[in-house]
């Protein structure tokens, strides 16, 4: 809900069948230990992919990405983001009791944490940061309509934790919105990422392949979406473009997405959208649904579109596809099994 409408926008229990593309050179993935005690076939996908396919540009592969990562911990008691509408905040005031359930079913888009999204396969993190008008002054939380009770910090900690785990795995984080931040939070933010993820990070440039990353020891790239802070680090990548298409009905939202492919695909990475999206008068008619209920009917749907996409160069190619409730459905194996596609 706290999106803005516009073309773009800036920035799942596995299947039973495994795919050729897991495993697929087992004395070539061998070279690579795996390190975590993790038994999710898709944990280490990337280092399991084809050979022939660690020197394609990640810009040209297929992706999965989780939408509104952090929602999974927002805190019940968070007041109502100062984004969100007048209407919203002032209804929160006078019925706390009341509204405060109703927003958290509507804000809620995951229930894997941070870790268990990675293990499950996805590798485009969609971080929304905030600090909070009433938080102390370094503490920067994530945020979608309410604030998540983790701190950026730590979160970004247990991501560089689990990369260490699997060092030829390759994540996408994609900091975004900045509510509430000043010039000195975002040196401080960008201070943290350098230190926590250190040599970890890729530098700004053309975009690599996973070959050209292992080699380099790079692990992850960080699209950050204040330009002024993408000029003074090296380390921090623009925003990535993100397909949004602000919709609640399924059909509407691949007729969106149908749209924008026929105008041709972005140069670099970017986000190919599959969530669904509420606003308030939505909400306020269906006080009884939430998110979940809305989302989960029309995953089968959904699916059928994302196993119709190509990754590739191609002008009408899809790259990163990001969808919420990770672990409902098929959908990481269902993006990730998009690059057998690559090898025809």
């Amino acid at each position: 809900m706290t999106e803005r409408p516009g073309q773009t926008e800036r920035s799942q229990v596995q299947g039973p069948m495994a795919s050729p593309l897991m495993g697929v050179q087992l004395s070539e993935a061998g070279k690579y230990p795996r390190l975590s005690g993790s038994t999710n076939p898709n944990a280490d996908w990337m280092s399991a992919l084809c050979p022939s396919l660690w020197d394609v540009p990640l810009q040209h592969l297929s992706i999965p990405g989780s939408h509104d990562t952090m929602t999974y911990c927002l805190n019940k008691k968070s007041p109502i983001s100062h984004k969100e509408s007048r209407l919203l905040r002032l209804l929160a005031k006078a019925l706390p009791c009341i509204l405060q359930p109703v927003v958290l079913k509507w804000s809620v888009t995951q229930v894997l944490s941070v870790t268990e999204q990675l293990d499950a396969g996805v590798r485009y993190l969609d971080l929304r940061v905030a600090h909070m008008l009433q938080g102390s002054e370094k503490n920067l939380h994530f945020v979608h309509m309410v604030y998540t009770s983790v701190l950026v910090e730590d979160t970004l900690t247990e991501i560089s934790e689990w990369l260490e785990k699997h060092p030829r795995e390759v994540v996408i984080l994609a900091c975004r919105d900045f509510e509430g931040m000043t010039d000195d939070l975002h040196e401080y933010l960008a201070t943290c990422i350098k230190n926590i993820f250190g040599d970890m990070l890729c530098p700004r440039g053309e975009l690599p392949t996973l070959r050209q990353l292992w080699a380099r020891g790079h692990q992850v790239i960080l699209s950050y979406e204040d330009e002024g802070t993408v000029k003074r680090h090296r380390e921090l990548w623009p925003a990535i473009p993100y397909w949004w298409g602000d919709q609640v009905k399924p059909e509407k939202l691949v007729c969106y997405l149908e749209h924008m492919k026929s105008c041709g695909r972005p140069g670099g990475l970017f986000v190919a959208g599959i969530n669904l999206t509420e606003n308030l008068e939505y909400i306020l008619a269906h006080p009884s649904q939430s998110l979940r209920k809305l989302t989960l009917p029309s995953l089968p749907y959904l699916s059928a579109w994302v196993r119709e996409q190509s990754p590739g160069p191609g002008t009408r190619c899809t790259n990163i596809i990001a969808g919420d409730f990770i672990g409902a459905d098929t959908f990481v194996h269902d993006v990730i099994r998009l690059n057998e596609k690559l090898l025809c």
